[in-house]
């Protein structure tokens, strides 16, 4: 089949001879790809700034396709089912997944990330057909009413900016700052409208991405100049009461712990690896901050995120700005890694 593989910093090309997955265990499924995005996530490996990803990777972990093949154990299955697929690998069965906290399963894995997250690497959807394990756990179904492109946001970014929301304990009338408006960060600015925020602030250095924000209703603004002040002057001088940090850099955290208020929250859910982040716990301690971080949770929150969409009040579609043929995925790589697209679709 064709597949996506990656084979070292900036490098990553279409193989037209990679071995077709097959059902290997009792709850696995075999689904052939649909739709799959391209990833901020993805971009670290592609940049080389992980040194034992290993060549060969098939990457990707956000798809939705058709159920083709299913183990004796994945039950409520069938071939023909249109499905979405968590980025997040669980078993479901076991303590963690019990209390739905399945990034913390003794089985996690993520699709297309080699052993970055758990010890066995699982093959991507940057893929003609993806082998999923736990199907029953793993897998979500897509209604009739619902198409590829609106469910497919669900397996992770939608999930990620959602958790971020919840995290961050939005309540309503809340001013809600989101520093860094990827479409992570976008999709945690519609999370919280939907909590019921009474202002967002958005904060980005790109001029395209504040624009797409101030279009859902939020108040942009570039870092740096007097970015506390400008927020400041809107808050009474209080600053806003939950922060959503989005990006996973130091200097974006200190950001968001700068700008929230005094006992305000900040909910961090970029994908963060310092190991030496100058947290400032002075100001921390006297303004009383809670700061959280949180990993987005497909499995848990895709029901409520279904309904949010099925009712009409959701279409995370609007942060797609390319869509290619899986071929072209090399170029959407590129276009995503230089700050041209938004949100890459790709479509086998």
């Amino acid at each position: 089949m064709r597949a996506l593989r990656w084979h070292g910093a900036y490098r990553v090309a279409i193989d037209d001879d990679v071995p077709a997955p097959r059902v290997e265990q009792p709850r696995d499924a075999v689904v052939r790809v649909v739709r799959s995005a391209i990833c901020g996530t993805d971009l670290h490996p592609y940049r080389g700034e992980m040194d034992t990803f290993t060549p060969g990777t098939v990457t990707g972990h956000e798809f939705t396709g058709v159920v083709e093949a299913v183990g004796p154990e994945a039950h409520g299955l069938r071939p023909g089912d249109r499905v979405v697929a968590s980025d997040v690998i669980a078993c479901g069965r076991c303590r963690a997944c019990g209390l739905g906290h399945h990034y913390q399963c003794p089985q996690v894995a993520l699709f297309g990330y080699d052993t970055v997250v758990g010890d066995h690497a699982v093959p991507g959807g940057h893929a003609e057909y993806v082998r999923v394990p736990f199907a029953d756990t793993v897998l979500h179904p897509i209604p009739d009413d619902v198409g590829d492109e609106r469910a497919l946001l669900i397996g992770d970014v939608l999930a990620t900016g959602y958790a971020c929301a919840v995290g961050a304990g939005v309540r309503p009338g809340d001013t809600v700052a989101v520093v860094g408006c990827g479409p992570v960060g976008l999709m945690a600015l519609e999370a919280a409208w939907i909590l019921g925020a009474g202002r967002v602030l958005a904060v980005d250095p790109l001029e395209r991405r504040r624009k797409i924000a101030a279009g859902r209703g939020a108040d942009t603004f570039a870092p740096g100049d007097d970015l506390r002040g400008m927020i400041a002057d809107l808050t009474e001088g209080q600053g806003p009461d939950a922060v959503l940090e989005a990006v996973g850099t130091d200097t974006a955290l200190l950001t968001a712990l700068d700008l929230v208020r005094p006992r305000g929250t900040v909910c961090a859910v970029g994908a963060h690896a310092s190991d030496a982040m100058p947290l400032p716990t002075r100001t921390a301690f006297a303004k009383e901050l809670t700061l959280r971080f949180a990993v987005g949770d497909p499995i848990a929150e895709r029901d409520t995120l279904m309904r949010l969409i099925r009712g009409g009040r959701l279409d995370p579609t609007f942060v797609i700005s390319h869509r290619l043929s899986l071929a072209e995925a090399p170029r959407g790589f590129r276009l995503f890694d230089s700050g041209e697209a938004d949100k890459v679709v790709l479509i086998p």
